[in-house]
């Protein structure tokens, strides 16, 4: 069983906006005292939860019966605690015939805590079985070894991810292991490019199916056109890829055309960078052999880039061949470390009775996609919306 109890400004079932990555604020035990009811019995760094937030919310930190062993997530003043409460059953050994407990993890409100669910519930198995075996959290006289455990657990992860915990004959080992967001997913018209860093490695390394799809992923093939050149059913080149992209081997760029308009953004990053402007200039280069491209030209390359210039215009104006760039490559290097995005095109179908292609144009379909997906070219899409005036495109 897996509970969240998040409490905002409006009570139970409130939520947060606005996640970010954050620390471990703070580790401490709660317990239900014989005599003395809910408390805390040991805090790690002392007092930053209150007694009066804790008395506010204690009915959530030690929760009734069915909600024991199971991670809880408390949103409240500003912190946000994770716990995972525990019952454990002793008639002869406890005051009340069971001694209940919650090991618990404090985050700042708006920070992510899901990374910190398995190590709660792995500490606290860990603390179960020292209880069991010694009582170990029951004895007033352990709590000073139960802070050192504490405050070794929160330096550690926050310092290194890990942490090693040594009692007696017991060892423990935790480690946060950070999630990443399912990638988007991967459609016919997008075009994969292998990141630098995994361009020399052998492709017996890969799996089947990436060896099969790899020497065609060139940041100018789309999906598509690599299923149908390497021979690969579709789908599976579209689950293949998103791997990749998930492990950080792949980035997703538009398809590259001469009808493209691209915008510039963050461009003073190429400048304020040696490394990577020599980076650029060597990848630019038309011809390695012959004298790099100067920053200067790649710049006003870059620069000329606006809204409503295709990069056809760009090339005819400017003529990057003659100064030793490839603009294909330009555009790619651009993307990747964005310094230019593409501005798309989507066309909105405004009549009354669509036809088969028009009900396509919805707005939502980039006309790289409704290439990808009729098979026509550009030019062929252009043309047919130029001449209906039931059809106005949107750039974005």
């Amino acid at each position: 069983m897996h509970s969240h109890a998040n409490e905002g400004a409006n009570g139970i079932g409130s939520s947060v906006g606005g996640s970010t990555e954050g620390k471990i604020r703070c580790i401490f035990l709660s317990e239900f005292h014989a005599t003395a009811g809910c408390k805390i019995s040991c805090q790690v760094p002392d007092n930053y939860i209150s007694k009066e937030v804790f008395d506010a919310i204690n009915v959530y930190i030690i929760p009734k019966q069915h909600l024991q062993r199971c991670i809880l997530t408390v949103n409240t003043m500003d912190v946000k605690i994770v716990g995972y409460p525990v019952d454990i059953q002793d008639q002869q050994k406890y005051a009340r015939n069971a001694f209940l407990f919650n090991l618990c993890f404090v985050c700042d409100s708006r920070a992510r805590s899901v990374q910190y669910e398995p190590v709660v519930k792995k500490l606290s198995e860990y603390l179960i079985m020292m209880e069991e075996e010694s009582c170990f959290l029951s004895r007033e006289d352990d709590k000073v070894r139960l802070q050192n455990i504490f405050e070794t657990v929160l330096r550690d992860l926050n310092e290194r991810k890990v942490a090693t915990i040594v009692e007696g004959d017991n060892t423990i080992y935790l480690k946060i292991v950070m999630h990443k967001p399912d990638p988007p997913s991967v459609k016919d018209h997008m075009v994969p490019l292998l990141l630098v860093n995994f361009r020399n490695k052998p492709l017996e390394n890969w799996d089947l199916t990436t060896q099969q799809i790899l020497p065609y992923i060139n940041g100018i093939n789309h999906v598509a056109r690599i299923a149908a050149e390497a021979d690969v059913e579709t789908d599976l080149v579209k689950s293949c890829i998103q791997n990749l992209v998930y492990y950080g081997v792949v980035q997703l760029l538009p398809i590259l055309k001469y009808s493209n308009v691209y915008m510039t953004q963050n461009l003073k990053h190429l400048i304020q960078s040696t490394a990577l402007s020599n980076a650029c200039r060597k990848y630019v280069a038309l011809n390695p052999d012959k004298t790099l491209p100067s920053v200067q030209k790649i710049f006003q390359f870059y620069a000329s880039m606006t809204h409503g210039v295709t990069l056809r215009a760009i090339c005819q104006r400017l003529c990057p061949q003659n100064h030793n760039i490839d603009e294909r490559k330009l555009v790619i290097f651009g993307l990747q470390h964005k310094f230019i995005r593409c501005i798309h095109k989507y066309p909105v179908f405004t009549g009354s009775v669509p036809s088969c292609r028009q009900k396509m144009y919805t707005g939502l379909i980039s006309f790289d996609e409704i290439c990808c997906k009729t098979g026509l070219s550009p030019y062929t899409i252009e043309k047919d919306i130029e001449k209906d005036t039931n059809v106005t495109v949107i750039w974005k």
